[in-house]
């Protein structure tokens, strides 16, 4: 049997891209979406995707469960480490010395005018 690798993985990328988007969170694919995410006002969850095992078995589950109560960040954003990488790179640069560059992760940001 001879598998096709590159199909197979933009088969999972598409799956864990659409994943997101239907919980509402919105992809950012350009470090200029990610600089105009960061300075909406209010709060924003940035996740960092990935195809690995920790994103696709526990970090987009909880995405995606997390954003169903009252209380929930102004916005929802997420880039795809390993294939946006130029966004990806751009988000951890706002994230801070402290938040290390993990993909899956999260950071709750909040702008303020």
């Amino acid at each position: 049997m001879n598998m096709d690798m590159n199909l197979f993985m933009q088969d999972m990328i598409r799956q864990a891209r659409s994943e997101m988007e239907a919980s509402g969170y919105e992809q950012l694919k350009t470090p200029e979406e990610v600089d105009s995410a960061i300075s909406r006002e209010g709060t924003t969850l940035f996740m960092v995707n990935s195809v690995c095992g920790c994103a696709g078995g526990i970090a987009r589950p909880a995405a995606m469960h997390a954003v169903h109560y009252d209380k929930r960040p102004d916005h929802l954003v997420t880039v795809f480490a390993g294939q946006d990488k130029e966004a990806t790179a751009q988000a951890r640069m706002h994230f801070g010395d402290d938040h290390l560059p993990s993909s899956p992760s999260f950071i709750l940001m909040k702008a303020e005018k």
